[in-house]
């Protein structure tokens, strides 16, 4: 039942902040968010850190066609759950600054998303899994067509015919996997790991899927839409878009392709890794050359992306435990850098690095959490991107040695545009517009504070995390090779 209590309550929780009217909706957002925290902190107290599903629920749903509304956890889930749980209720609160017009309608939104986005993290039928891929996709879309940027309308509609483009893809495997299962058919994620498929047929399925999930992800040449996407949504649909709904594709490659069509993968895995570190030093060289604080993070999430995809398709477990621990740093790291942007965007109107400079004379604060969440981005070791970065790496060496050394220099052109971005942002003489730059707010560092922690325990104690996904981890090296 307990996950079930975590689909359910942000859904029910949205219904009750639509009848809120005015800015107290906020309130009534986060304070569910903060409930939906503590069913996943409870979650975690009690996973016995295993490989086994645990807090399952599995009723009838198409009854008649073998479809059952299968849901649980295990530690592959429960990280994704925590990433989501923790990051929700601080994206809810980074936007307390705001007051957006029909607020009831943008906070239920965001919370009907956290359903969408937990029912994807622990569906363990494909089917319902697809449902809640698609309930994710529909708040974000209205949450960035209609509280986003002047080119608003044509971005956002780019991003949904990208998404459902690839979802049809993915219903289409589904549909053809589910009458391959013998008897009366089950649409189950045990009775997908259990097929027999000849090659052939896992070749064109491979593609089916990871098509749709390397948009979500997305992974060169299917980025096309983030950049935009990011710059144009508001602050807070950019973090949901970044520090959690991408990660609906890194899952859906770890639960959904690489179990399910493992001969597909033999055959196509060099192809992707190629395609991966293309996205690893295309984004980071675009990365360079961008003056938009907005669209500079967003590519070098493109580049931090690459390196996570190409670990999965290493099928070692260092590749495989360092997508699971960069999934929870990517998230941190790229919520909090998109914060201070719409801090620094707030107070000077302009988020151009070039009209920028001295920023840091009259904000101590603000300069220790963007200078901590910075060098977590760029994997300085004792913080959270070190870990991930460094074991994803140790995969991609023992996969190919070449692919390894090339997705290394993710790291030293991280360095140049991260830092060369806070040093014209942060340092420097003051100007006309910097001058009366003012340090952070209560409310903004209840938001940051907590990120920087988490940069901090992930980088000094990463066992808390990768204990926990570690069993589930080697159960699906297990099955892959079967």
């Amino acid at each position: 039942m307990l996950t079930a209590l975590l689909i359910l309550w942000p859904a029910l929780a949205a219904l009750l902040v639509l009848l809120v009217k005015g800015q107290g909706a906020k309130k009534v957002a986060f304070g569910a968010a903060l409930v939906e925290l503590v069913l996943g902190v409870w979650a975690w107290i009690n996973f016995a850190p295993n490989a086994s599903t645990q807090f399952l629920l599995n009723e009838p749903w198409i009854a008649d066609a073998g479809i059952m509304f299968k849901v649980g956890m295990d530690g592959i889930s429960l990280l994704m759950v925590l990433l989501t749980v923790f990051l929700v209720p601080l994206i809810i609160l980074s936007t307390f600054k705001h007051n957006y017009e029909k607020p009831s309608s943008f906070y239920a939104l965001i919370l009907f998303m956290q359903t969408g986005l937990v029912g994807v993290f622990t569906a363990l039928d494909a089917f319902v899994f697809y449902f809640f891929w698609e309930v994710a996709l529909i708040p974000i879309y209205f949450i960035a067509g209609m509280w986003g940027g002047e080119n608003r309308v044509r971005v956002t509609f780019k991003f949904f015919i990208y998404t459902v483009f690839g979802s049809l893809f993915m219903l289409a495997a589904f549909v053809y996997l589910y009458f391959q299962t013998p008897g009366a058919h089950s649409s189950e994620e045990v009775a997908f790991y259990q097929l027999i498929l000849d090659a052939g047929t896992q070749s064109w399925l491979f593609w089916f899927l990871f098509i749709a999930f390397a948009i979500k992800m997305p992974v060169f040449p299917f980025h096309t839409w983030q950049p935009d996407t990011y710059s144009e949504a508001p602050a807070a649909g950019t973090m949901l878009l970044s520090g959690i709904m991408l990660k609906m594709g890194i899952y859906g490659v770890l639960r959904w392709l690489l179990p399910v069509v493992p001969l597909g993968v033999s055959q196509w895995s060099t192809v992707v890794m190629v395609l991966a570190i293309i996205g690893i030093i295309y984004g980071a060289i675009i990365a360079i050359r961008q003056q938009d604080m907005k669209r500079l993070v967003a590519f070098s999430s493109v580049s931090h992306v690459g390196l996570i995809a190409a670990g999965l398709f290493t099928l070692n477990e260092h590749g495989l435990q360092g997508a699971m621990v960069q999934m929870l740093s990517h998230g941190v790291n790229v919520v909090g850098m998109f914060f201070i942007i719409d801090i620094i965007q707030s107070r000077i109107g302009t988020r151009e690095i070039a009209a920028m400079g001295g920023i840091t004379q009259n904000t101590p604060f603000l300069s220790v959490c963007f200078l901590v969440l910075l060098l977590g981005t760029v994997a300085l070791p004792l913080t959270n991107g070190f870990v991930g970065e460094f074991l994803l790496l140790m995969g991609v060496y023992q996969y190919n040695n070449w692919m390894g050394a090339i997705a290394g220099l993710t790291i030293i052109l991280g360095a140049v545009y991260m830092l060369r971005m806070f040093q014209r942002v942060m340092f420097g003489e003051q100007n006309d517009i910097t001058r009366g730059f003012t340090d952070l707010t209560f409310t903004e560092k209840a938001v940051l504070v907590p990120l920087v922690v988490m940069v901090f325990w992930i980088g000094l104690h990463p066992n808390t995390f990768l204990s926990l996904s570690e069993p589930s981890v080697l159960k699906l090296l297990d099955v892959i090779k079967r």
